[in-house]
């Protein structure tokens, strides 16, 4: 904007009859170029802006059949924009010096947990048991003579809460666990203990009232189904009978995250082996934190996120050795990678913003754009229809070549937007045409796009997470999930044989391979 608020405010009919011919004229002209600003962004949508269709009126959301099929697109390589509201800001803060803190009283915040003070409450015993199990030790922990079978003391117990496939449905089953203690004929008393473990900073183990169908259960509801605790209690007590406290909810989450974290690795082994990846990132809140965002990488079979700063450093930790090639959009975190493609769909947007601005310049370079992108895709959807290997880009160098040279002209025009579009194709040009060597490789990050989609929402729902270990925890939930349903299995499955593996004590199980 040319004026500032407070300059406009003096600005009135006696101003201007003050005003000689030459100063209205100097006037005119920086109230012309605020007007058509102002009037361009009342006129953003999410078909030529980072405007997310959730933000526009309901009358003027384009028909799906109009979205998809506008301009020849393929409607399976369309890209929405409900994970990328807060690019251009993104983009436009990356260099930005951060405002000085505002010495102010802080506000007297209520505690989280319970109140020193206040009565606590216990855990009443079932009303009923479906079944006893008990524990018995196996050898005697002195001399090592086996005691199998031989008859103890119940000196410990708990109930366990499960919810089981049984029949054609499911039930919710209640076993009472105890352990006994037993007398070797050498006088030593072993007593049978539950296994007690630490993962990734969480203890595991026996003594759970959550049992792990009812824990994958709840997972599901929480991130599949993007309930809070207080929904998931209330969803177990009406539905199930089954009453369990907001904390052991959180624990039986919590625990089940530590439970897969040694997949992390094994995940990040399969996005650095892949030949084509995606990535795309959104900002997450995280109480007492800033800046963070929502990372996800993606390949056929396989899905990583992970919840870090905007900056390089996780892009290289993860793909400093990557050998293939990487689908993103133009965050500077990736331009180190030599091997890369942009996604075209965001381009072609601002592309359709500048067709839609009121600067004729803009506007023609806009229609530029457009008219060269309706030709390329359509040279590449055709290429697609015959054999691999075939490279489009002898035939499109002249025209790419005069193409290069518009931008040239138009880097540096006064409309901001026009001369941001043409260093972003000059900075990209090798990432954004590189399609036209290998027309089979995507032409956009939908894939990357579509992953982050139910996470926004849950975050819009949810309002993130509250502690790093917090953080951790969804983004280790997100990728097992997210890849089990990639590669055709139940996640929900796995993470029941995952937690009950690790309650005995076994090892766990690599996830599932491709169906």
């Amino acid at each position: 904007m040319q004026l500032s608020d407070h300059s406009l405010r003096q600005i009135d009919e006696a101003y201007l009859e003050r005003l000689g011919e030459e100063s209205l004229r100097s006037l005119s002209s920086k109230l012309l170029l605020d007007l058509k600003e102002a009037r361009e962004r009342l006129n953003q949508t999410s078909r030529n802006s980072s405007l997310p269709p959730s933000r526009e009126a309901p009358w003027n959301k384009p028909g799906r059949e109009d979205a998809a099929t506008e301009g020849g697109e393929n409607p399976e390589e369309t890209v929405s924009e409900d994970t990328t509201a807060a690019e251009d800001a993104r983009d436009a803060d990356a260099e930005a010096v951060p405002a000085p803190a505002v010495d102010a009283q802080p506000m007297a915040r209520k505690r989280a947990g319970k109140v020193p003070g206040a009565p606590g409450y216990g855990r009443p015993a079932p009303d009923r048991v479906d079944a006893v199990e008990i524990h018995r030790p196996e050898a005697c922990a002195g001399c090592g003579v086996g005691l199998a079978g031989q008859a103890g003391q119940a000196y410990t117990g708990y109930y366990e809460v499960d919810w089981v496939r049984e029949g054609f449905g499911w039930t919710v089953r209640i076993t009472k666990h105890l352990f006994e203690e037993g007398v070797c004929g050498c006088g030593h008393v072993t007593r049978a203990e539950p296994f007690r473990g630490t993962e990734d900073g969480v203890e595991i183990g026996g003594f759970r009232l959550v049992g792990a169908g009812l824990a994958s259960l709840i997972v599901a509801l929480s991130k599949r189904y993007r309930m809070s605790r207080a929904r998931i209690q209330e969803f177990l007590h009406d539905w199930l009978g089954i009453w369990v406290s907001t904390g052991a909810i959180h624990e039986a989450l919590a625990e089940a995250a530590a439970i897969v974290a040694p997949l992390e690795q094994e995940l990040v082994d399969a996005i650095q082996q892949s030949e084509l990846l995606h990535a795309d990132e959104t900002p997450w809140p995280e109480q007492g934190a800033s800046s963070l965002w929502l990372w996800v990488f993606i390949t056929t079979h396989t899905v990583l996120y992970y919840i870090s700063h905007r900056g390089q450093e996780l892009v290289k930790n993860l793909l400093e050795d990557y050998a293939g090639v990487l689908m993103s959009d133009g965050w500077q975190a990736y331009r180190w990678l030599e091997r890369r493609l942009r996604c075209w769909a965001h381009l072609k947007r601002k592309a359709r913003g500048l067709a839609d601005s009121l600067n004729p310049a803009a506007q023609g370079f806009g229609l530029e754009v457009l008219a060269l992108w309706k030709d390329l895709w359509e040279a590449v959807q055709k290429a697609r229809e015959g054999p691999p290997g075939v490279s489009l880009r002898p035939e499109w160098e002249e025209r790419l070549k005069a193409f290069r040279s518009r931008c040239e002209a138009m880097r540096g025009h006064p409309h901001a937007k026009t001369h941001e579009l043409a260093v972003e194709f000059l900075n990209d040009w090798e990432a954004i045409f590189a399609v036209l060597s290998n027309p089979f490789w995507p032409l956009t990050n939908n894939e990357a796009e579509r992953a982050l989609r139910h996470w926004v929402i849950l975050r819009l729902i949810s309002h993130g997470t509250r502690t790093p270990k917090g953080s951790r925890h969804f983004a280790l939930l997100a990728s097992v999930i997210d890849t089990c349903r990639r590669r055709g299995h139940s996640p929900w499955d796995y993470l029941q044989t995952a937690i009950t593996r690790r309650r005995q004590g076994l090892p766990l199980l690599p996830l599932p391979l491709p169906v």
